[in-house]
């Protein structure tokens, strides 16, 4: 008979294994392992959350941050203030020291880890599997794994995940939650993780499950696509993902109507179909991993956001469990990107005003 986890607002009590060692073993499975209670912040409410990856580079080039009245104060408290409550952190295997697209590396994510979670921020790892940005046009091994069988590849994944987690399980911090891949309609790990060879994607997903499950059966794994609008893609990645025995607890979604060169009114109603039908058809949780719009409209991204937590929340018996904005404090001169929520005088945007209300 299998245990199930049920959570409360204000319950602090998950399942967890007793013995590190006794988790992990080649399928993951957990049913003899020993039970203990550890505290979980916040969990059971809905996540209000930031993906910060850039952070602790910005602060390392000196780049200030400064709230309404002109004060300096830390990122993070600052997000904090605007009711964040999640600090999303994404992983790469052996990234490079480049200022925007390297770092993020396993010890500087459990650095980062903690600081959030000393604040009372609950914790998401987003695992790239890869030494850079992994997204739906690249998913490129890590290049220690470039000349590794399949077999060795589902051993990396495995491992890899179980050693990012180890850290911060040793550092005092067990993620809510860990996301299995970035965006990755198409797969990932290419060649050999192809969603076109899905019965070889799904078992690299669900080593990375299975190595979760290994640290703490508590913490819930995403699957992440992007484009959560297109309920087609949703469809066909995730009939496959049954098909193939696929194990996950949270379907993971990116929305950017920016992107999708179209005003979000147009598209809003379809996330929300879209969000409907992930859960009626596949008895799964929901979340919006990724959200951004041009930190240069600031009304129109705070009302794009707004809609976006009231369609998350809108989803039935609770199964809507959260809102991620991509990089707010990542402002447009230092990081070159777009759809942060910050201004150029250091200080957050009003757009991220719509996680307070």
């Amino acid at each position: 008979m299998k245990r199930r986890i049920k959570v409360y607002i204000n319950t602090f009590v998950v399942l967890a294994c007793f013995n590190l060692g006794s988790c992990q073993n080649d399928t993951g499975n957990t049913e003899n392992n020993p039970v203990v209670t550890v505290p979980v912040t916040e969990n059971g409410s809905f996540s209000k959350g930031a993906d910060v990856g850039w952070l602790s580079q910005m602060e390392a080039t000196g780049y200030q941050f400064y709230d309404a009245d002109g004060s300096k104060k830390d990122c993070l408290q600052l997000l904090k203030d605007r009711g964040i409550n999640t600090i999303r952190l994404r992983v790469w295997v052996n990234p490079s020291n480049d200022k925007a697209s390297g770092h993020c590396s396993p010890a500087e994510t459990v650095t980062m880890a903690i600081r959030a979670q000393k604040l009372g921020m609950r914790i998401m790892i987003d695992f790239h599997y890869s030494d850079s940005w992994a997204d739906p046009g690249k998913q490129t091994k890590p290049a220690a794994w470039a000349n590794h069988s399949f077999t060795e590849l589902l051993n990396d994944v495995y491992k890899h995940t179980f050693d990012v987690l180890t850290s911060l399980k040793t550092a005092g911090v067990t993620p809510e939650w860990v996301q299995v891949g970035n965006e990755i309609p198409d797969g990932m790990l290419w060649p050999e993780g192809k969603s076109a060879n899905f019965g070889q994607l799904a078992q690299l997903l669900n080593k990375g499950y299975e190595a979760t499950k290994a640290i703490n059966p508590a913490i819930k794994v995403i699957v992440h696509l992007d484009q959560g609008n297109d309920n087609g893609r949703f469809r066909w990645f995730f009939d496959n993902a049954k098909a193939n025995n696929v194990k996950y607890d949270v379907i993971g979604m990116s929305y950017y109507p920016y992107w999708l060169k179209s005003d979000y009114k147009v598209t809003i109603t379809d996330l929300q179909n879209n969000l409907n039908d992930m859960v009626s058809r596949y008895g799964k949780e929901v979340m919006v991993v990724e959200v951004g719009g041009d930190y240069t409209l600031e009304q129109t991204t705070h009302d794009m956001l707004a809609a976006v937590i009231k369609a998350v929340k809108a989803v039935p018996n609770n199964k809507g469990l959260g809102v991620i904005y991509w990089e707010p404090e990542g402002e447009k001169s230092w990081s070159g990107y777009q759809l942060s929520a910050w201004r150029s005088d250091g200080k957050p945007s009003m757009a991220l005003d719509a996680f307070k209300e």
